[in-house]
């Protein structure tokens, strides 16, 4: 029987650098710097703009791998912030 490994792909750091980027490194050692500002400037949502306020920007955690602000409030794919396309649509 053939066993197959799955790799998944975790944040397994990071940085806040300024304004609204972000440096993450992965599991796999890869590292990605994204700037959020764009994305949450086009947010619609009040619940997403509100992290606009860079003190509440800056208050997130890593859980399980992945990024996260109050509790899953926002978030996104790490498989999306691993290619840094946050506006898929």
């Amino acid at each position: 029987m053939n066993a197959v490994a799955t790799r998944y792909i975790e944040i397994t750091a990071a940085r806040y650098l300024k304004n609204y980027t972000i440096e993450f490194e992965f599991n796999d050692h890869h590292k990605k710097t994204i700037n959020f500002e764009p994305f949450l400037q086009k947010a619609k949502n009040p619940m997403l703009k509100k992290y606009l306020d860079l003190e509440l920007f800056k208050n997130f955690t890593l859980r399980d791998g992945d990024i996260d602000w109050n509790d899953y409030e926002l978030c996104f794919p790490v498989a999306d912030i691993y290619a840094g396309n946050l506006d898929k649509n």
